[in-house]
């Protein structure tokens, strides 16, 4: 056998089976052996293997299966990765100086797209006169961290059609069309971006995404697998634009795509109840504070409840699961009406604020909570401020745990990086700094965290895909910093190395050398 420390150089090919020994199986489970054979599981065993295979020793490393993130926006993340980052602006004017600084360096009359500013504690608001005073000349556009607002100059404006809007500051449906106005970056680029995010992810454990992208997921995902492999699996959100198109194909969700070697499955239909905590657009049953009389002082319903429920029933009626985004009390109290008016099952996205009545309907109702845990330290000012006397039903993992929902960790990537981890720590530790656990009684335990975030079992058995990740530390035996940084040391994708010591051997290449 050869250990991870005595990788050669070179690697020639073999047959396309590798037994994995000396792992341990699962978080605090006992040291033994799995075979890989054609991609998938085909043995497991607590005894120590040495066969004539190749067998890769792993020292006593943890093996689990492969992690999932249950919402991205997978071309929005990878195209952030090569923006300006106003994450860490903590006013209107320092995110407009920070446009100046970074204008600077760009060719004459490229647009600036920045992403990543909140504003719902800012001590200024954001106006287009800002961003013309420190960048004349130019189109400016700056997308909110929640992807909910955008802000853009004078210039910016009239590129998307929105000259003369008074105050360059977009939410919610304006918002949504704006950005999708854009210049769009050349297709073989994001392509490129999103191939190399993708890569990203696999180093931090990650087999698998479903893609909340608004656009033709299927069909951008589709020429992406056609022009080789990628590092991830994909469930493809369809929005209502494409719902149509996808029933007259006869696809269903979990229906694997041709020609994408079976890593392309068709995600749920995609609907929204509100907006954002942090634009003051999610629908709630009580007032923001200073909204008073205003036209939304409640939030935003973004989809009237009628028709909420007639795109579900059309949907579920043709084998397509609901994705329902809901993030107020209201919200979520309406989706789950939805949810029970049309009998299916499905997903809401968020949850992130709850009435005590509406806990327990997500397992009466058979509804995925799909959550993120990271904006619940991430966010803990805002909601602070925004839901002062109610947060104590925020980000409430606890509780939908102990009432039976099945939960399921994302990033909503670009909002929180895409890791797993991120996601596990803070639904473990309810901190994200120096600062105490904020409610700790919705802490999750380090077992339910890590179940949420590989959708099942924390154990392989035989017939399973070979989606795999090693780890350099126990999950049950690590603190929350290290939890947080959770050392990866390798990740399969159906037997193929998509990150670590041995990354792009797989079964059709071989493993010999191992």
């Amino acid at each position: 056998m050869t250990s991870l420390d005595g990788l050669p150089q070179q690697l020639t090919r073999t047959n396309g089976e590798l037994t994995l020994t000396r792992v341990r199986l699962g978080p605090g489970g006992p040291i033994g052996s799995v075979r890989i054979a054609g991609g998938t599981v085909a043995a497991v065993t607590d005894e120590l293997v040495a066969d004539d295979g190749p067998v890769l020793d792993l020292d006593g490393r943890t093996l689990l299966p492969g992690l999932w993130d249950a919402h991205v926006h997978a071309a929005q993340w990878a195209s952030v990765r090569h923006r300006l980052d106003l994450s860490g602006a903590d006013s209107a004017r320092s995110a407009a100086d920070a446009v100046r600084r970074h204008a600077a360096g760009l060719p004459e009359g490229e647009v600036l797209i920045g992403y990543g500013f909140r504003d719902g504690l800012w001590p200024d608001v954001p106006h287009k006169s800002l961003l013309d005073a420190v960048c004349p000349g130019r189109p400016v556009a700056l997308v909110s961290a929640d992807l909910h607002a955008a802000w853009l100059s004078a210039l910016g404006l009239a590129l998307v059609g929105r000259a003369g809007h008074p105050t360059g500051l977009l939410r919610e449906g304006e918002c949504f069309r704006a950005v999708a106005a854009l210049p769009e970056v050349p297709e073989a680029v994001l392509d490129g971006w999103v191939a190399e995010a993708c890569r990203a992810a696999a180093a931090r454990g990650v087999t698998g995404l479903v893609d909340f992208h608004f656009a033709d997921n299927l069909t951008d995902w589709s020429r992406r697998f056609a022009a080789g492999p990628l590092s991830v699996r994909v469930d493809a959100a369809v929005y209502p634009a494409h719902l149509e198109a996808a029933i007259e194909r006869g696809l269903r969700t979990g229906d694997v795509l041709p020609g994408t070697g079976g890593l392309l499955r068709v995600g749920p239909l995609k609907l929204f109840t509100d907006g954002s905590l942090n634009t003051r657009t999610a629908l709630c049953c009580d007032p923001y504070p200073g909204l008073e009389g205003t036209a939304h002082p409640y939030g935003i319903q973004e989809t009237a409840y009628e028709e909420l429920v007639r795109l579900m029933r059309r949907a579920w009626a043709h084998g397509i699961e609901p994705a329902v985004h809901a993030i107020g009390d209201r919200a979520n109290s309406l989706a789950l009406d939805a949810f029970a008016a049309v009998g299916c099952r499905g997903r809401i996205e968020h949850a992130q604020l709850l009435t005590p009545e509406d806990v327990p309907r997500f397992a009466e109702l058979g509804v995925t909570a799909g959550v993120q845990p990271a904006h619940a330290v991430d966010d803990r000012d805002v909601a602070d401020r925004h839901w002062a006397g109610r947060t104590g039903r925020a980000f409430a993992y606890g509780d939908l745990l102990a009432a039976g929902a099945r939960l399921e960790f994302g990033s909503d990537a670009p909002v929180a990086p895409l890791d797993p981890w991120l996601a596990v720590a803070a639904a473990v530790g309810r901190t994200g700094d120096d600062r105490p656990a904020w409610h700790p009684e919705q802490r999750v335990p380090v077992r339910a965290a890590l179940e949420a975030s590989t959708r099942g079992p924390l154990t392989v058995g035989p017939g399973d895909p070979a989606d795999l990740v090693v780890l350099d530390a126990d999950p049950l035996r690590a603190d929350e910093r290290t939890l947080r940084e959770m050392p990866v040391h390798a990740t399969l994708l159906a037997g193929r190395f998509t990150f670590g010591p041995y990354q792009g051997l797989s079964p059709a290449e071989g493993y010999k050398g191992i």
